[in-house]
């Protein structure tokens, strides 16, 4: 048996049987046979003499060199089997380890040990394949110091194989710094890109570049970058505004651009701006792009909200309470089956309904027992809502100007079990002669433009104009000046109250027509108990109005997630109407003109005749006489009693206006009124 010189394992050795004894032998004398055959090599040496056991000894060292020779080549084919399970990170270890342990000796080891290497790859020749052996190779003094950087930046840079070796929070630190330093990367080009839009004048197209752009398709993109760009330049008009442009050539592009890319008219963008500003109006119109979630009511007659949705989920419908204000409300995010053909609605346990269409019976706050007014009832929505806060006690009159539409009403009623309506078709104008002070609330959702409901009818944008808005706010005026003359201001109930409301958003449908019934109605508006939504305009342009209209409700799809609507609530103080007085007290002023100038007529033809004949003097004399005798308790001189005459030379003085038109009808009076008078 031999070692190996790298392995340290020992070996079978391949020499005969005799050699081999003599071979241990040799290793069991240690160190002391190898001193015996240097000294007897140096005797020969020097003497010249071999002695008589020299030839023995030189077989024996032949045999070693082949031992040896074969123990390498074994335990390099082992070395090579040990490195392949070795991992990668242990042979590097190993590798240092051992290249520190033969630097640690004097330059003249590291030559000596480079010459035994040379000689021993000599001596294994074409034995040995380790693809390492270029790292397996001992490193000199130098090389090993010039490479502790290298290797020490490896290691600070662990590879693949080391990184799974790290811990889980390790991994996670380093995750965290490459994202931080991503981060900081992107805030360095969102700054310089920031900088650089900021700096730069944004170029607005001339005339004869929105010609050219009318004889070919503009992309969205590119519209949609310039709309962007013109409400930047807006944000910051005196720093970012091109020289020689003023606000309006902005503004006016950039509604041009809005009604191209959403496709609406361009008058609707126009009135869109000027309610809402540039950036809002942006919004609102990518809101009213986008579907409004779908939102059931649950019906109280029928079932319970909790147990609604508890079925509802069993059929795979996804849901959540409506909002905090609504307790009926359900939103439906996905479902499996029809909404709208599930057993639960033909049975009548909820309505399909928008959430803002809810907001006007809540304000309305009717009480059981009631007599209400649904004046635009179909097709039952809100009238069934009223009755499911009424507990089908009290009367619900639901009125509609089409019989076609009154279908859908007596069909959703009987469906819902709604017990306490009455439908009819009259039109609602005429109502209020009908019907004066005959109910103790009323609702009235009055027909509109629906400039609230795009995302529902897509088809708003291209055929409402404004005349059409203006026609509409016509007809509204008349039904809520109809409503308030039906409202009975005197209910025992606590009544007296309406709900005006509207699924549009223009001002001249909303808060114009409130101003006007201010104006021609004894009435005021109340706060309508709605917790959300934006105040009603106290203003809008040139125009100003009441400041009770701030305590209307408005909603926004780009801001309550809602469809456009408007609530405002009405309470009637008494039947006076105010035109009616300001024309009375018109006509009055009138007539007391007309009889100032009659009088002064009058007074005029008495001064001609008194400067007439003898005759008519006399005339006037006694005309004079019969009127003091007329006199009562009042005049001057007591009844009965004749003027003192004038003397001669003396003029008569000028009787007042107001005396002399007195005096004339007091003589003029017949004779029951002058005993009348006389017995005062």
């Amino acid at each position: 048996m031999a070692r190996s010189l790298r392995s340290g394992r020992q070996i079978k050795s391949l020499s005969p049987p005799n050699k081999r004894g003599g071979a241990a032998a040799a290793t069991k004398g240690g160190a002391k046979p190898a001193a015996a055959k240097r000294t007897a090599a140096g005797k020969g040496g020097k003497g010249g003499k071999r002695p008589p056991r020299e030839e023995s000894e030189s077989e024996d060292d032949e045999e070693e060199v082949v031992e040896k020779s074969v123990s390498e080549g074994s335990g390099s084919e082992s070395e090579e089997e040990e490195d392949v399970k070795m991992p990668a990170p242990l042979k590097k270890a190993a590798a240092t380890k051992a290249d520190g342990s033969e630097g640690s000796s004097g330059e003249s080891d590291d030559d000596s040990g480079r010459d035994d290497d040379e000689s021993n790859e000599e001596g294994k020749g074409a034995g040995f394949t380790d693809d390492n052996a270029a790292w397996l190779r001992p490193k000199s003094k130098q090389q090993l110091l010039s490479s502790d950087d290298e290797e020490g930046d490896e290691f600070d840079m662990p590879s693949e194989e080391e990184d799974e070796d790290l811990l889980e929070v390790e991994r996670q630190s380093r995750l965290l710094d490459a994202e931080l330093a991503a981060e900081q990367l992107e805030a360095e080009g969102e700054l310089r890109r920031t900088i650089a839009q900021q700096t730069e004048v944004f170029h607005l197209p001339t005339a004869e570049e929105l010609a050219d752009d009318e004889n070919r398709v503009v992309p969205p993109s590119e519209l949609r970058a310039r709309v962007e760009d013109v409400l930047e330049v807006l944000a910051d008009f005196k720093q970012r505004r091109e020289p020689g442009r003023s606000r309006s050539e902005y503004l006016e592009r950039l509604s041009a651009d809005m009604a191209e890319l959403f496709g609406y008219l361009h008058e609707l963008v126009e009135y869109f701006l000027s309610m809402f500003g540039p950036t809002e109006c942006l919004e609102f119109l990518e809101a009213s792009e986008k579907q409004r979630p779908l939102v059931v009511r649950a019906n109280t007659l029928k079932s319970r909200r909790k147990d609604l949705a508890a079925a509802l989920m069993k059929r795979g419908v996804r849901l959540d309470p409506l909002a905090p204000w609504s307790k009926v409300g359900l939103k439906i995010y996905e479902s499996t089956v029809p909404v709208g053909a599930t057993p639960e609605y033909l049975a009548g346990h909820y309505m399909l309904q928008s959430a803002a269409s809810m907001c006007p019976v809540m304000a309305l706050g009717v009480q059981p027992g009631e007599r209400v007014l649904d004046m635009s009832s179909a097709p039952g929505g809100k009238t069934s809502h009223i009755a499911q806060l009424m507990r089908n006690q009290g009367v619900i009159i639901a009125n509609d100007l089409k019989p076609e539409r009154q279908k859908a009403t007596v069909a959703n009623l009987h469906r819902l079990g709604v017990r306490n309506a009455v439908t009819c078709c009259y039109d609602g104008r005429k109502l209020g002669n009908l019907m004066r002070n005959s109910f103790d609330r009323i609702l009235l959702d009055a027909p509109c433009s629906g400039l609230g409901v795009i995302s529902r009818d897509p088809s708003v944008k291209v055929q409402r104009t404004l005349p059409d808005v203006h026609r509409c706010a016509h007809l509204q005026k008349e039904l809520l000046v109809a409503a308030i003359d039906a409202l009975n201001h005197k209910s025992k109930k606590g009544g007296g109250y309406m709900v005006y409301s509207t699924c549009s958003v223009a001002v001249a449908e909303n808060e114009e027509v409130i101003n006007y019934l201010l104006s021609k109605r004894d009435v005021r508006l109340v706060d309508t108990g709605l917790d959300f939504g934006k105040p009603g305009f106290t203003r809008f342009e040139h125009r100003r109005f009441h400041p009770s209209v701030a305590l209307t409700r408005r909603f926004y799809p780009h801001v309550h997630n809602m469809d456009g609507f408007y609530v405002a609530k009405i309470q009637k103080l008494s039947d006076k109407r105010k035109n009616e007085e300001v024309k009375r007290t018109v006509e009055a002023e009138k007539a007391s003109e007309k009889e100032k100038e009659g009088t002064k007529v009058e007074g005029d033809s008495k001064e001609t005749a008194k400067r007439g004949g003898k005759k008519k003097k006399k005339k006037g004399k006694k005309k004079r006489v019969d009127a003091s005798e007329g006199e009562g308790e009042d005049g001057a001189e007591g009844p009965g009693v004749p003027r003192k005459k004038a003397k001669k030379g003396m003029s008569v003085p000028n009787v007042p206006a107001a005396q002399a038109s007195k005096k004339k009808t007091n003589a003029k009076v017949t004779k029951p009124r002058r005993m009348k008078v006389t017995g005062m």
